[in-house]
């Protein structure tokens, strides 16, 4: 059931992405900021950790994952180091996600030769 959930939810973001992208003007670079502030805006307001316990790999992997992740950063490193935390919560709380991402990238990259589009 688990399994299902997250498929429902994970497909239902990237369905309201999809439509998002279709529908208006708006490049896919702002999309992607908007997931992440929408994350890191609902984890704020304490809704997206239920929705998150709820739906599982379907809220967390999205981007709006990596926002709320980055939200839960920030609130702990403010609570361990006041204001500094601000500035270094969000790095410490996504770094091996962010890491794994760079290094995946370049090594896929040299498997596969990417082209610019002409």
């Amino acid at each position: 059931m688990d399994y299902l959930k997250a498929f429902l939810v994970g497909g239902a973001i990237c369905a309201a992405v999809q439509i998002l992208m279709e529908k208006t003007k708006l490049m896919p670079g702002r999309i992607m900021v908007l997931l992440v502030c929408v994350g890191a805006v609902l984890g704020a307001l304490g809704i997206y950790q239920p929705f998150a316990d709820f739906a599982g790999a379907g809220a967390t992997v999205p981007l709006s994952g990596f926002g709320n992740l980055l939200w839960k950063g920030v609130r702990d490193a403010v609570d361990e180091q006041g204001f500094i935390g601000i500035f270094a919560g969000g790095f410490e709380s996504c770094a091996v996600g962010v890491s794994a991402a760079l290094v995946f990238g370049y090594l896929a990259s040299l498997i596969f030769k990417p082209k610019m589009k002409k």
